[in-house]
């Protein structure tokens, strides 16, 4: 079956945000399996040198830097025609990484997660290629063109025709193209023709994200609303300010002691500057994110964009919060009624106001949406699927 090199845009350790929690699940699950080599980038300087990180990764591992100022990279995307998300991870020495361990082991399949590392996938692959998009990166920056104006609307209009491009390339290549959900599978389908396309979705360790589980508690003044998140994507930003600006005031002319707390590492300036308006907090990074939810009255996921499973509800709905999210943030999460769903402003505040009303209501929602993601959402059940696409490929490559 030969070893496996799994490429990754960003090194899956510690699992503490979404790409790295299903990159680490994924390498560890496909080191069980086989000897697996592992090349990534590192964005924070922790990463690069974690003492025993991936004890359980069997192969080789090679961690680089990621330091190409964004003018830079935009500079080369304009000069040679290429994606910005692509030039920003393009490095000679990632690539000769790559050419170093495919020349020295004998590498069967190549794991590469998030579209921005196949461009070190070699020119005609004798190995598998198993390509985990995981959401479709093209359509995001089409959705950001038809928000934006100007010189900005061009530049992602840009990105998102030539990524598209990319990834049509990039999926004809491929043994399978892997999504985070099936509505993800099903949009790139139509939008690009590709074959061999299906969902491996995201799952949550219900042992770690338990209410009953030890960690550090604290008793919350108010009702506290929560939201977590990486609070330098665009995204989470969007979701916070429109939650700041228009919902919770809504909120507090029925409930002025609720508070909404924006938890997360690296919050932008704008994020940092809502603290200032009444009943928001901004905690940036903190040690354990589940002191917090549990501390929860209700979870909020209220984004306007969102690609694929959203791990920050899982997380909510595993410690037995109640959730309150938008409609895109829903999109894909099989929750069985347990979370409640609202499009407008007013909606989403109702939809909190209701569940700080009625306490014993909202803890039984809480406890249903624990039960349903034991039921649906193990790792174990959501990673199984792989499985038997890397059994039927190496078939196939035999047969060939």
């Amino acid at each position: 079956m030969g070893d496996i090199l799994f490429l990754a845009h960003r090194v899956p350790d510690p699992p503490d945000r979404g790409d790295k929690i299903r990159g680490f699940h994924i390498l560890k699950h496909l080191s069980a399996h086989t000897r697996t080599h592992l090349v990534a980038f590192a964005d924070d300087p922790r990463d690069l040198n974690r003492a025993g990180s991936l004890p359980w990764l069997t192969g080789e591992r090679a961690v680089v830097w990621r330091g190409k100022p964004r003018w830079r990279a935009a500079a080369e995307a304009l000069v040679r025609g290429r994606p910005v998300s692509l030039t920003s991870f393009d490095d000679a020495a990632v690539r000769a990484k790559v050419d170093d361990l495919l020349a020295r082991y004998p590498i069967g399949t190549i794991y590469v997660f998030s579209g921005q590392m196949a461009q070190y996938l070699p020119a005609k692959p004798h190995q598998r290629v198993v390509m985990d998009f995981v959401d479709m990166d093209s359509a995001k920056f089409a959705d950001y063109a038809a928000a934006a104006h100007g010189p900005s609307r061009w530049m992602m209009a840009r990105e998102a025709r030539l990524l598209q491009a990319f990834e049509c390339d990039v999926a004809a290549r491929a043994d399978a193209s892997l999504f985070v959900s099936t509505a993800e599978a099903v949009l790139f389908r139509k939008a690009t023709g590709a074959a061999r396309v299906q969902a491996i979705e995201n799952g949550i360790d219900t042992s770690v994200f338990d209410p009953a589980a030890s960690f550090e508690r604290f008793a919350a003044e108010g009702d506290l609303i929560v939201f977590t998140g990486q609070m330098d994507y665009r995204p989470n930003i969007d979701a916070v300010t429109w939650f700041a600006n228009d919902i919770l005031p809504l909120i507090r002319a029925a409930y002025p002691q609720a508070r909404f707390a924006i938890v997360g590492r690296a919050p932008s300036e704008a994020v940092r500057a809502l603290a200032s308006r009444p009943g928001v907090i901004v905690t940036g990074e903190v040690a354990d994110v589940r002191g917090w939810l549990a501390a929860a009255a209700v979870v909020v996921a209220p984004l306007k964009l969102a690609r694929g499973i959203q791990n920050k509800v899982l997380e909510a709905m595993a410690m037995a919060r109640p959730v309150v999210a938008s409609a895109p943030a829903a999109e894909g999460i099989d929750h069985a009624g347990t979370i409640r769903v609202g499009t407008t402003a007013a909606e989403i505040a109702q939809a909190t106001s209701l569940l700080l009303d009625d306490k014993p209501a909202a803890a039984g929602i809480g406890a249903a949406a624990r039960a349903q993601v034991q039921r649906r959402y193990s790792w174990e059940a959501c990673l199984a699927p792989l499985d038997a696409i890397l059994a039927d490929h190496r078939t196939e490559r035999v047969a060939a």
